[in-house]
């Protein structure tokens, strides 16, 4: 991939979280945030990455738990404690976007088209508490 396509992509999702941290999120931003973690996931399975399924699990939980309290309350936030997960995931996916081949880039964002057009709950297996970041 080149250099600036990867820090066009990578400048998205880290918008998105100052965004979501802020309370300034939307369905559109939470989803970015998600897609983020999602393609890191996929390029881990590759070869590129070792963080703990767990911190991806987090992610997830972080996002769904958003999302319920902007439908009930209309606040757009991520929980506090949960923004460090995803700047963990977020520097992962750039130093993924700057080693990783553009076909493995691309590999993963196929594999994430699939699994929306699934019904799996998610691509990240579950994990026990002792995986837990």
């Amino acid at each position: 991939m080149d250099e600036a396509s990867a820090r066009e992509q990578a400048l998205s999702s880290h918008l998105a979280l100052v965004a979501c941290r802020e309370g300034h999120g939307n369905t559109h931003l939470f989803n970015e945030l998600i897609r983020t973690a999602y393609v890191a996931w996929f390029l881990q399975q590759d070869g590129y990455g070792s963080e703990p399924a767990g911190t991806f699990k987090t992610a997830e939980h972080a996002v769904e738990t958003a999302l319920e309290l902007a439908h009930q309350s209309n606040e757009w936030v991520l929980a506090e404690d949960t923004i460090c997960v995803f700047e963990r995931l977020l520097a992962l996916n750039d130093r993924q976007l700057a080693t990783a081949p553009l076909h493995k880039v691309i590999d993963a964002e196929r594999r994430l088209r699939r699994f929306l057009a699934g019904t799996a709950n998610s691509p990240v297996p579950e994990t026990d508490q002792t995986d837990m970041p």
